[in-house]
């Protein structure tokens, strides 16, 4: 199978992404446009976040860092995170449980 061939979703305003569901999983392939912003959330799935191109402000509890290519960051379920994309990125997620939102 070919990631292209898999619809994308606008999920917020200069976010989309590419969505793979296993049985307890979503793997999220994100496009984030410079300037798009995800406000603060939060939600009971565990997620991996892993930047492969750009720099993401990415806040997570109140702690504010700048990712880039090659970084990545554990989120806990249910701690307050949000972000901005200092630049185009190009974002991999991974969920537990599934994002059934996402589907």
């Amino acid at each position: 199978m070919k990631l292209n061939n898999i619809k994308s979703k606008e999920i917020l305003p200069g976010l989309n992404g590419r969505m793979i569901h296993g049985d307890s999983i979503t793997w999220a392939f994100w496009n984030i446009e410079e300037g798009s912003e995800v406000p603060e959330h939060k939600h009971v799935h565990e997620q991996i976040m892993h930047v492969q191109e750009g720099k993401f402000k990415f806040t997570l509890n109140g702690n504010t860092e700048v990712y880039g290519p090659n970084t990545y960051v554990v989120i806990p379920s249910n701690v307050p995170h949000s972000g901005v994309a200092l630049t185009n990125c190009k974002i991999m997620d991974v969920f537990s449980p599934v994002r059934e939102e996402y589907r």
